[in-house]
């Protein structure tokens, strides 16, 4: 088919076309990362199998490159219309149960459908749109030296993230989202080279776009928050509830109005009692705000992660309370919140502080999971006054969860708390000076239940390596091992299929870079969870936290052009030598004043281990001489790392540094040992006159 004239003759440059690829991918990944999630109810709690689909997609796609062939990027324009259709039109669900596992908002009356079908179906789309979409990367990997290429296609990938981070910032919605994408098509196929096919994907993402805006025209008042598709809605009592996510999240009350009973309790037990200084943690939409001033609170400083959701509170609560003098309106996580202030409270509230999102795509880690920890709850304890008290109330709806939760706190105050249930679903729970100076007896006013006894298994407390409040043990449920090998299955068929379509022996498939990619995914979950508890679970703090990670890439590429490292021992003896030390001091450790020492020393801790994880690599990709398998190989392991996150799990966070730096062992040994068994397209290890060959073909060429 004869191509049309590129009008814009940049476009077509290799190099040109490889940033606006990459930024692309990475725009398009992190769309449908939030977009599907927000359309598909509870699948956003299992959004790092939709970032195992994207690593599955964009090495599939780098695969099926290699034929050769000119594939039109009206494909991609087609799966993502097909993808966007079915979520829109066939309103699909996730539903889990779990005695032993807990979702918040999940709901147990079986609202929500059972389709066992809907997560392998999205992650089989997900994986399609991008394999689609990264289908020309091969080719433009191939055309250029490889550090070159990997440095532009990191470039375009910050580019990609930036904009989707900043879009998102600043409350786009998925309209938006889309339109950005229609341009980056439009621009990528005046690259490629327009064709009669063109106009199919033209008028695909055309249809596209007006889907999408029906959507968002039959939801007037919807807004997008960094953590949630919000609406609201009025009852027949004209009472304000919100829904995130699809989910019922929140109502706004007054404080006299009908309401569950938790809300009162700590006002109950000791009758009479003023608190003089409150904070609420997860203060919403301002319900337990108006509460705490309506019973005698001077000062309240109300904790809110989401932004939109306190707006809500601001512009909608009958109380108004977010308009009282006394309140301090501060959006934060609440962690982070009290590692900060110096401030001491006669009540600490936490206000039902459940999420219905992850911190990241890569980690199982919720945005209130560092609240519920044993260290959390003993941060609460020093910002108590000397007869204060601490209150948390949730529809628990288990006794197990319960119980888990009265150990901790009887074990951080070394007194047992006050416990009122109401049924299966709720209780209140207090503990701190107010309690302890009881000594073990009733409160003076309202009574007290038993602590529920669960038998085995006891259910593990919480910790800041352990932060998985609603999992009774360590243990990985029987559907996430069913999920996980079916993916895992299917990956390896279509990756054999991938292969024999295009004629590429699977000698080509490297195990070094393999193994690079399943270490550096989980070295990356770990250095970000260990942000996450450092400085908080907010959006800002993980994007900040990725940007270094790729500028780490960065500057590992720049390193590893103009001063070449010939030998890897040095690389990998720094790197031992960065993740021994991080297993040596957990990031518990240094949670200490004055925070801009902490956040050097962090930085430093989290990263240093990931940087030269970076100089590992681009050292042995400098090397290559098939960047664009050695690239898949690389996303192929990223994938399965994404998979063995879920050890986390049974073992916590920093007992995956043990299993990174046994794999970092095996990528070495691989690169430099048995290299028979290895790769054949890396050169071998120690012999300068290649390396020099190599290093000559690597420096950038006016031609390129």
């Amino acid at each position: 088919m004869t191509r049309l004239p590129v009008s814009v003759p940049w476009l077509a440059r290799n190099d040109v076309r490889l940033f606006l690829t990459s930024a692309a991918i990475l725009f398009v990944e992190l769309l449908l990362i939030r977009w599907i999630p927000a359309n598909v109810r509870y699948i956003g709690f299992f959004s790092n199998f939709l970032l195992i689909a994207s690593f599955l997609g964009i090495g599939l796609g780098i695969l099926l490159g290699r034929n050769g062939r000119h594939v039109s990027l009206s494909v991609f324009a087609v799966l993502l219309l097909l993808t966007v259709g079915l979520v829109i039109r066939a309103q699909l669900n996730v539903q889990v149960q779990s005695d032993d596992e807990l979702f918040f908002g999940l709901a147990e009356s079986g609202a929500a459908d059972v389709n066992f079908l809907v997560l392998p179906l999205v992650v089989i789309l997900v994986a399609a749109v991008l394999a689609a979409l990264a289908m020309p990367l091969g080719p433009l990997l191939r055309s250029m030296p490889p550090l070159k290429a990997y440095g532009i296609d990191i470039a375009g990938s910050l580019v990609g993230i930036a904009g989707f981070t900043l879009l998102s910032a600043v409350g786009t919605g998925p309209m938006l989202w889309f339109i950005v994408v229609a341009v980056l098509l439009v621009l990528l196929m005046a690259g490629s080279g327009l064709t009669a096919r063109s106009a199919v994907g033209l008028v695909a993402m055309a249809m596209v776009l007006f889907a999408v805006q029906i959507q968002v025209a039959g939801r007037p008042g919807e807004v997008w928050s960094p953590y949630y598709r919000i609406s609201t809605y009025q009852d027949q009592i004209q009472r304000t509830h919100i829904n995130v996510n699809g989910i019922p999240h929140q109502a706004l009350h007054e404080v006299e109005a009908g309401k569950e009973e938790f809300y009162e309790q700590i006002y109950q037990w000791f009758p009479g009692r003023t608190y003089e200084r409150v904070l609420v943690v997860g203060a919403g939409s301002g319900s337990d705000v108006a509460l705490a001033l309506a019973r005698g609170a001077q000062h309240v400083d109300a904790v809110e992660i989401d932004p939109q959701i306190m707006e809500i509170g601001v512009d909608r609560h009958p109380d108004r309370p977010y308009d009282d003098p006394r309140v301090t309106r501060i959006v934060n996580d609440g962690r982070a919140f009290l590692r900060t202030t110096d401030q001491r409270y006669d009540l600490v509230v936490f206000a039902l502080p459940d999420s219905l999102t992850l911190v990241s795509t890569t980690a199982n880690v919720r945005l209130e999971s560092f609240l519920f920890t044993e260290e959390a709850f003993a941060s609460v304890r020093d910002h108590l006054t000397d007869d204060g008290v601490f209150v948390l109330y949730n529809y628990y709806r288990e006794d197990w969860l319960i119980t888990k939760l009265s150990d901790m706190l009887a074990e951080t105050f070394a007194s047992p708390p006050l416990l009122q249930t109401y049924d299966s679903r709720k209780a209140a729970i207090a503990a701190g000076p107010l309690v302890t100076a009881l000594g073990g007896g009733p409160p003076p006013g309202d009574a007290v239940d038993p602590v529920p006894e669960v038998g085995e298994p006891t259910p593990r407390a919480a910790s800041d390596d352990w932060p998985f409040l609603y999992l009774r043990t360590g243990f990985i449920a029987p559907y996430y091992f069913l999920a996980l090998g079916v993916l895992l299955a299917g990956a390896l068929a279509a990756v054999a299929v991938g292969a024999r379509a295009t004629g590429t022996s699977m000698r080509r498939f490297s195990p070094h870079f393999f193994v690079l990619g399943v270490a550096f995914l989980l070295l990356e979950t770990r250095s970000l969870v260990s942000f996450s508890l450092l400085f908080g679970t907010t959006w800002l703090v993980n994007s900040l936290a990725f940007f270094a990670i790729l500028a780490s890439v960065l500057l590992a590429v720049l390193i590893n052009a103009r001063w070449p490292i010939r030998r890897p021992q040095f690389l990998y003896a720094a790197l031992f030598v960065t993740i021994a030390i991080s297993f040596l001091l957990p990031p518990e450790s240094l949670l200490f004043d004055p925070p801009a020492l902490r956040y050097a020393l962090a930085a430093g801790l989290a990263f240093a281990p990931v940087f030269f994880a970076n100089l590992v690599f681009t050292r042995s990709f400098r090397d290559t001489k098939t960047a664009d398998m050695a690239f898949a190989s690389n996303l192929l392991g990223a994938m399965v790392g994404g998979a063995l996150e879920y050890l986390a799990l049974i073992t916590g966070y920093q007992a995956l540094l043990l299993v990174v730096a046994g794999l970092y062992a095996l990528a070495y040994l691989f690169a430099t040992r048995w290299r028979r068994l290895a790769d054949v397209d890396l050169v071998a290890d120690g012999d300068p006159s290649e390396l020099d060959l190599r290093h000559e073909q690597a420096l950038p060429t006016p031609s390129t």
